[in-house]
């Protein structure tokens, strides 16, 4: 047995660092719930998902066409006068029938009437089941080709909106954490605003303060209660949009307690890295494009060869509703089809399909610069955010230390009123400034995400 001894403060570092890992990811989780009830619950996606289920009906009726088609037929036809032919048997007949009964003594054969039959049947029905069967026909199996890759094509269609969609969540509640800190941050400069209000107030009783000392920071008490009710409409308007993606009542409550320094940490890494766009679904939804319009010229192309379908039909014909051996009946046949001429039609479909094919591979190479464009541009915004935010934590720092040593001198008698006021309202801008720099970080980070496609979506 090995026996491995721990220092006591290394076992508490290591505890506090576990612990410290399991909370930022239980915060985590937070967002990823919120997208994966998006991605359940929102009604674009259902759209989708019912345009994917029609895309892969559509597969089962192509492939439908392989097999053979039966089906029951029923005619009935009656009619009157029209065109006939004259049947003379009496006047052919009749004589040779007399002479055979006078020579037997008999009246065997009797004596005929001379028929008129018309074209046109009278109480006529026909009656059958039709089978019928493709053997060669090439369309049927490019229409299946075809709705094969729609399959895949809508696939990418929803995966495309997926991306989107949580792009457009991530972004609303980093939005909504923005206008939350806002929130707080203009309730923390009332509270002080309202702290400078009571000390002047008190100096005033004292005899040692000045009237407009105390106008002064009525004032700005009334500003920074606008500032924050103006803050709490922005963030009920941020809540309002993020259940809105979410397809539940605007009202519903929505978790705050998210990491941010783990996110930022996440991001650090993003920007060490290079903005590839390879992976995503619009390329492979515009290269699916160009392989149905390629199935669609072959298809068009194959007009000239021959098309074979067989039929058997199983059925009953007679007048007067007559039904026996004579009236039943099969047929079988085979039926050819080669077309040979049709005023140039089939010459210039092939020429149109040819020019779809074209531009679908052009529109494919606009798109590839136009997502590796999207991708390097998200990259220099996020790079930019990230600057931008770093100038931000050290103009806070400055403006903290401002903030305090005005304040200090302000009661040391060294500083004027006004100068803590402008003190307090820069502290308070660099914590706004801050604070929304750093949510524009994570935004520009979701940003470039989304154009690298690189979102993993739970299997």
């Amino acid at each position: 047995m090995i026996t491995v001894f721990i220092k006591p403060r290394l076992f508490t570092v290591f505890l506090l660092t576990a612990w410290s890992w399991q909370t930022s990811t239980a915060q985590n989780n937070v967002l990823q719930s919120y997208i994966d009830s998006a991605l359940s619950n929102n009604l674009v996606v259902q759209q989708k998902n019912v345009s994917l289920e029609k895309a892969q009906t559509a597969l089962s009726i192509a492939k439908g066409w392989y097999y053979p088609t039966v089906s029951f037929q029923a005619g009935y036809q009656t009619a009157g006068g029209g065109r006939s032919i004259s049947l003379p048997l009496g006047d052919l007949l009749n004589g040779v029938y007399s002479t055979l009964n006078q020579l037997t003594s008999s009246t065997a054969f009797p004596q005929l009437k001379n028929q008129e039959v018309n074209f046109l049947p009278s109480n006529f029905y026909d009656v059958k089941v039709r089978t019928t069967v493709p053997i060669i026909n090439p369309d049927i199996r490019y229409n299946r080709e075809i709705a094969t890759q729609q399959i895949q094509l809508s696939d990418y269609e929803l995966e495309i909106y997926r991306r989107d969609l949580v792009q457009q969540v991530k972004t609303a509640y980093f939005q909504y954490l923005s206008s939350l800190r806002a929130v707080d941050i203009y309730k923390a400069a009332l509270e002080l605003a309202q702290e400078s209000r009571r000390v002047n107030q008190k100096l005033l009783d004292n005899g040692k303060g000045l009237p407009a000392y105390v106008l002064r920071a009525d004032s700005e008490m009334e500003q920074v209660k606008a500032q924050v009710a103006a803050a709490e409409q922005q963030a009920r308007n941020a809540q309002l949009y993020f259940n809105f993606l979410l397809n539940r009542d605007g009202t519903s409550p929505i978790e705050n307690n998210y990491d941010e320094s783990s996110a930022i940490a996440s991001v650090q890494r993003q920007l060490s890295g290079q903005p590839e766009s390879a992976m995503r679904e619009e390329l492979k939804a515009m290269t699916q494009v160009v392989s149905i319009r390629e199935t669609l010229l072959k298809m068009n192309k194959s007009v000239y060869q021959p098309r074979l379908s067989g039929f058997l039909d199983l059925g009953s014909q007679a007048e007067n509703f007559a039904f026996n051996n004579q009236s039943r009946y099969y047929m079988a046949g085979l039926q050819l089809e080669i077309p040979l001429f049709a005023g140039y039609r089939n010459r210039n479909k092939i020429k149109n399909a040819s020019l779809d094919l074209q531009s679908a591979e052009i529109d494919l190479t606009h798109t590839r610069l136009q997502l590796q464009l999207a991708a390097q541009v998200a990259a220099n915004n996020l790079l930019a955010a990230w600057q931008t935010y770093d100038a931000s934590n050290r103009q806070l720092e400055a403006a903290a230390t401002y903030q305090r040593l005005i304040e200090r001198g302000y009661r040391e008698g060294t500083n004027s009123f006004i100068e803590t006021v402008d003190a307090r309202n820069q502290y308070t801008q660099a914590q706004l400034l801050q604070a929304v720099n750093r949510y524009k970080v994570m935004i520009a980070a979701t940003d470039l995400e989304r154009q690298t496609a690189s979102y993993s979506f739970k299997k």
